[in-house]
């Protein structure tokens, strides 16, 4: 009744010279022999010798907040206090001094990262540093892993707890954010080859079989093999090209007629079925090419060695010759494994320079280029839809530095050489697919329907990108069949096998296999339901490579436009409008598909835009019309 409120802080300071927490222990060893209960007081009595307010209090608090020794036992009228079994409070010491060692790495590995933080960017430390320490190592593979979004509920709370001991917010940028301001990532690290848990990397066993092969360099076809080296021999691809895996020839025949070799390079030669090699590249199903980097199908010193078809070297290959009537139809075709001598090896771009030049010492250029031009003729008579677009194509030279150099360069597909190349392609694919019919041999035939809507549709729109883009946007799925040809509308041919890239596409080395073995004369080693199974499996590898190529190619886009000075106009082709005066545009400067409002114009019209905003991190991108003031003389 006449207690006096300013002395509590006296009390209290009191109470903390008798709140030593060892007395629990004491305590409950004497208790626990006997199983005895007590209350508050008693405890009191037993620790401290009375049971005053000031002793009850400390035996309180202790008790209360003790979560090893005593279990609290609600009474109706008081609490009383059960000493825990030893087991029990074995376990519980246990897990506390884990809890109390979880603590303190953590706080050690988040004086780490503020550490590592407060350095400067050339300063920072490796990323294999972070791995010396397992426990450490455990830590930063969860923020990794919840920055990706990909982590077990075990890395998800551990992240959470060390974003929330940095003061960060427990979301995935915070996580990415954290990890590029200590080092471990750059600041443009693609994290989608982390989510996709891509192979970018070769196991020893891979590696050591691949250097196995370089050393003996088996060729099971040498006594079948035609000497074609005496051939001019074209190879024409991007001028970053690593693996070269085709060449072209041609020469006009005495009747006038022409006659082309695809020549396609032949890693058959050196990998056999089913081998640990090929059930690796199986399993990746293509080589995945990204602006920053290249992951090869196969590993790398035989891809882009062994492999890859060189300039005045002696090189293994398989050779599709077909002659042409007249009119673009195929007259005569032969595979043959072979040998060549590539004379050139060229860029698109000085393919193009040469053809202009129509020099006379390259008329094997030229008889090639009127091939190209006879094909597709042939080629439109028999419904096939043109689908060339204008693409990006970006190569990062440093990707790991913060402000890395970044090279755009916009392909035209419509460009002479690339149709060139094109339409020689779909040369070889043709004869391979009549040489399997032929044959009875299962392939891997590919086929596209012609879609619902006729060509004749879209004649309105202006010949280029947007009839392009007119005519792709109604095609349908393409079809596989693995024993006999299926047409092909969208290339107008009757059949199409991919047969021209076996060292990046795991596809067309399924052709290589069979039509190899045909050729010396053994039984295909795949049946069409192998060669399905197979098949499959590859194509799931292929959509991922896709995606991190549309993905990266986009990310390194927005960065190229969020660098460009504010305001830049850019040249933009109307390909659609989506809804009302939303269209769908091409910039062309940069071969970039965007969307935004229009006020004028219809499709096949240009119109000028500007870049509002570019975030690479985000994914965002804010395009605005441009309405040029023609009233304006400076304008």
């Amino acid at each position: 009744m006449n207690f006096d409120a300013s002395r509590i802080d006296e009390f209290l300071e009191k109470a903390q010279d008798l709140l030593d927490p060892t007395v629990l222990e004491c305590a409950w060893m004497e208790l626990s022999e006997n199983d005895k209960s007590i209350t508050v007081e008693e405890f009191a009595e037993i620790v401290y010798g009375n049971k005053e307010s000031l002793e009850s209090y400390c035996a309180h608090f202790l008790l209360s907040r003790d979560i090893v020794y005593f279990v609290k036992v609600e009474s109706r009228d008081y609490s009383i206090y059960q000493p825990r079994s030893p087991p029990q409070v074995e376990e519980l010491l246990r897990r506390k001094r884990a809890k109390e060692e979880a603590e303190k790495e953590l706080e050690e590995f988040v004086h780490l990262l503020k550490s590592a933080k407060a350095l400067p960017m050339e300063s920072k430390p490796p990323k294999s540093s972070w791995f010396v320490d397992e426990k450490v190592g455990q830590k930063i593979e969860a923020l990794q892993a919840y920055a990706v979004d990909a982590c077990s509920d075990e890395q998800r709370r551990l992240a959470g707890n060390i974003l929330k001991a940095m003061g960060f917010t427990r979301t995935s940028s915070a996580a990415l954010k954290l990890l590029i301001n200590v080092g471990y990532f750059p600041v443009h690290v693609n994290l989608d080859l982390f989510k996709y848990d891509v192979r970018i990397t070769y196991t020893e066993e891979v590696l050591s079989a691949a250097e196995e092969l370089l050393v003996d360099r088996p060729d099971s076809d040498m006594h079948i093999r035609k000497d074609l080296s005496t051939l001019k021999v074209y190879a024409i691809d991007v001028d970053e090209a690593d693996e070269l895996d085709d060449a072209l020839s041609a020469i006009r025949l005495p009747d006038g007629r022409i006659k082309v070799w695809i020549h396609v390079a032949d890693p058959t030669c050196l990998i056999k079925p089913r081998s640990i090699i090929d059930r690796e590249a199986m399993h990746r199903g293509t080589s995945i090419f990204l602006p920053t980097a290249t992951f090869p199908m196969f590993p790398e010193r035989l891809a882009m060695n062994a492999m890859s078809l060189q300039q005045g070297k002696q090189c293994k290959s398989v050779s599709v010759s077909v002659t042409l009537h007249p009119d673009g139809s195929i007259a005569e075709y032969t595979l043959e494994n072979s040998v060549i001598k590539p004379t050139y090896m060229l860029t698109y771009e000085s393919a193009t320079e040469l053809l202009y030049m129509n020099l006379k010492e390259e008329e094997e250029l030229r008889i090639l280029q009127e091939a190209a031009s006879i094909r597709a003729q042939w080629r439109r008579s028999q419904g096939s839809i043109d689908t060339a677009m204008i693409e990006p194509r970006i190569k990062v030279s440093n990707p790991d530095d913060p402000e890395p150099n970044i090279n755009l360069y916009v392909e035209d597909q419509a460009n002479p050489a690339m149709q060139l190349v094109s339409e020689m392609m779909i040369l070889c694919g043709e004869a391979v697919a009549a040489f399997g019919a032929a044959n009875n041999l299962p392939l891997p035939y590919r086929g596209h329907p012609q879609s619902n809507t006729a060509v004749s549709a879209f004649s309105h729109v202006p010949d280029g990108p947007a009839r392009s883009f007119a005519n792709i946007s109604v095609l349908r799925a393409a079809e596989m069949d693995f024993q006999k040809p299926v047409p092909h509308g969208v290339l107008g041919i009757p059949g199409y096998v991919q047969f021209t890239s076996p060292i990046r596409r795991y596809v067309d080395l399924l052709a290589h296999y069979q039509v190899k073995a045909f050729l010396r004369g053994d039984s295909p080693p795949y049946s069409a339901g192998d060669l399905e199974g197979m098949t499959f499996i590859a194509s799931m590898h292929v959509k991922v490579a896709r995606r991190l190529h549309s993905n990266s190619l986009r990310y390194w886009l927005l960065e190229y436009l969020r660098r460009q000075p504010k305001g830049r106009k850019y040249k933009a082709l109307i390909l659609k409008f989506v809804k009302d005066r939303m269209a769908a545009l091409l910039l062309v400067e940069v071969g970039m598909q965007v969307t935004t409002i229009v006020s004028r114009g219809k499709v096949g019209d240009e119109v000028s835009v500007a870049v509002d905003t570019a975030h690479p991190r985000d994914d965002i991108l804010s395009i605005r019309e441009v309405i040029e003031d023609t009233d304006d003389t400076e304008e």
